[in-house]
């Protein structure tokens, strides 16, 4: 982990009309990092990836690399290695598999890196080698997940945000996943990731937050979030 910040969130508040959605939320995540933000469902996870990745208005401030993110397009953003996987997955349902992840690199390029990486998300998930030419809508929720991460990967991310990777996964799948995950942090790869699995959130990050009603309630390392009370009780369900 380096001691440089690679995303800085400051007080970061956003409103949806008169409901005060993220109400100060604040956080630093250093390169080589997983950071993971728990909480309920409409505790303001997504909002807060959807502020950083500029799809919502906010106050406060967030940079990336030093550089306020509102000087700079999404587009820019992305050019810049801020990658997003959403909840929503965002595939597009008639290409194949292939066609899906080359679109992950569109603002790239070095074609000689974009077939390696290629080759990379293949090895990742060798489902998605399988099936190259299967149209995406075709294809199981799980594989869905798994292109969705391949193709923010083929992004060339610095940091990678992952909202929700395994919500309403076979814990098969969820395996794949975490293999995968935990290959990309030995490799170096700074992932956000937000939960509503605090297990498998608390399995990969090294300092989370717990986010409840658009405020954070507690932020520490794994191990702390591990012996909480609280935690144990609300969130993994051990008494």
């Amino acid at each position: 982990m380096s001691d440089d910040p690679l995303l800085e969130i400051e007080d970061v508040h956003v409103y949806y009309g008169k409901s005060h959605a993220l109400k100060g939320v604040s956080e630093t995540i250093h390169r080589g990092e997983i950071v993971g933000i728990i909480g309920p469902n409409g505790a303001g996870k997504t909002t807060l990836l959807n502020a950083i990745a500029g799809f919502v208005d906010y106050e406060g401030t967030i940079r990336f690399k030093g550089q306020d993110l509102q000087t700079m397009s999404s587009q820019e953003a992305v050019e810049n290695g801020l990658i997003y996987c959403t909840e929503k997955r965002d595939l597009f349902p008639f290409f194949s598999v292939h066609e899906n992840l080359l679109m992950g690199a569109q603002f790239r390029d070095d074609r000689a890196a974009v077939r390696e990486d290629l080759e990379m998300v293949y090895d990742l998930f060798p489902r998605l080698d399988e099936r190259r030419d299967q149209e995406a809508e075709t294809m199981s929720g799980g594989e869905q997940q798994m292109l969705a991460i391949g193709r923010a990967l083929m992004g060339d991310p610095d940091l990678l945000m992952l909202d929700e990777p395994t919500i309403g996964l076979a814990p098969v799948i969820i395996e794949d996943i975490d293999r995968a995950i935990e290959r990309l942090h030995d490799e170096g790869l700074t992932i956000f990731l937000a939960e509503q699995n605090s297990t498998f959130a608390l399995n990969h990050a090294e300092r989370l937050s717990l986010l409840e009603t658009g405020e954070v309630e507690l932020a520490g390392s794994a191990d702390e979030f591990q012996d909480d009370d609280y935690i144990r009780e609300a969130y993994i369900g051990v008494h």
